[in-house]
């Protein structure tokens, strides 16, 4: 992948303070052709001042988002021959591990289905984490060059995205970025925007049915602890024995599990275990046959890694039981695992 990054501002002493910067700290990679650093003369940018006051916002802040239209323009202008795809993103977000392998998954199956898409979104914010065609990319440039003091970008992001007759959106959970700012380059504001759906690792949870006979609390379903986001299970005072089983689609060889369980310190797990399952259970289908332990849970957590080398075989459950009753209800905040597959 070739990074490219837009020297956005005017001012010639902060211009090359920055580039004396990057130059000394991406020297190879600049060399190497990976890292790419662009500006653009001002003379080359449309006005930015006396523009239509669409949507009443005051004209300080139509001159911000025009110009950050006319910035993306360029940008995307430029970028167009570099590769396949162009991903969007902003100087201030954190990325989750692997995130590039794992865009390159979702493309691979998105492009499998009979459909045809226009963006892929790895962040529900702003215009992070977008990702387009490459073919698409003149078309886009000129599109936010035209219409650049209109409508912020996001806004004209979902036109462009509609225009190239993709009417739904593709947002792909958890985002793999972050908005890590939190003071907006527009006037120094603060910025707290945070995406709830970023998780730091990636999400490799198979598919899977998730039961349990502890009484849920509302919409807080069981499924919730399994699936990525920010849900959760939430359920009322476990007894001893009582459990939450997630059964497998498939056999699966777990080689780490995570389960975090309560939130700021209450509604822990106080006692249970861990256990991988063997066959299916053919009527229920609500669990396994046998299953073996692989520890406790400890301060309401539970973490282990390299399970493989202990359990070779493909396992069917995963099941979290419950080893001393507790008054105080139980919240499941995430189980998160990788399988030989996901992990090579």
């Amino acid at each position: 992948m070739v990074v490219v990054v837009l020297i956005a501002d005017f001012d010639v002493t902060w211009i090359s303070r920055t580039i004396r910067e990057i130059n000394s700290t991406f020297a190879s990679e600049l060399e190497q052709g990976q890292l790419v650093v662009i500006h653009v003369s001002q003379e080359w940018y449309p006005s930015l001042t006396g523009l239509k006051r669409n949507y009443n916002d005051a004209p300080d802040r139509v001159t911000f988002r025009s110009k950050q239209n006319v910035d993306y323009s360029f940008l995307i202008h430029y970028s167009a021959g570099l590769g396949k795809y162009y991903l969007q993103l902003e100087d201030d977000v954190f990325s989750a591990k692997n995130f590039l392998t794992t865009i390159r998954k979702h493309i691979e199956e998105q492009n499998m289905k009979k459909s045809t898409w226009a963006m892929l979104e790895f962040s529900a914010l702003g215009y992070i984490g977008k990702l387009y065609k490459s073919s698409s990319l003149p078309l886009l440039a000129r599109f936010l060059f035209l219409f650049y003091q209109e409508m912020p970008c996001d806004w004209l992001m979902t036109h462009f995205r509609e225009l190239m007759t993709q009417r739904e959106t593709i947002l792909f959970k958890p985002s793999l970025f972050q908005h890590m700012g939190t003071f907006s380059s527009f006037q120094g504001t603060y910025n707290k925007l945070k995406d709830k759906d970023f998780e730091q690792g990636v999400y490799t949870n198979p598919s899977a049915e998730v039961y349990s006979n502890i009484s849920t609390y509302q919409k807080n379903l069981p499924k919730l602890a399994w699936e990525a986001g920010e849900g959760f299970f939430w359920g009322r005072s476990p007894g001893r024995g009582d459990h939450l089983t997630v059964v497998f689609q498939e056999p699966t060889v777990v080689t780490g599990i995570l389960v975090e369980t309560g939130s700021g310190g209450k509604d822990l797990l106080d006692s249970g275990q861990v256990e991988l399952g063997q066959e299916v259970l053919t009527k229920e289908k609500q669990s396994c046959k046998t299953f073996q332990s692989l520890g406790a849970f400890i301060n309401g957590k539970f973490e282990m890694q390299g399970i493989d080398k202990l359990h070779n075989s493909a396992s069917s459950c995963l099941r979290i039981l419950v080893t001393a009753g507790q008054k105080d209800w139980v919240i499941v905040q995430k189980i998160r695992i990788t399988t030989k597959q996901s992990a090579s």
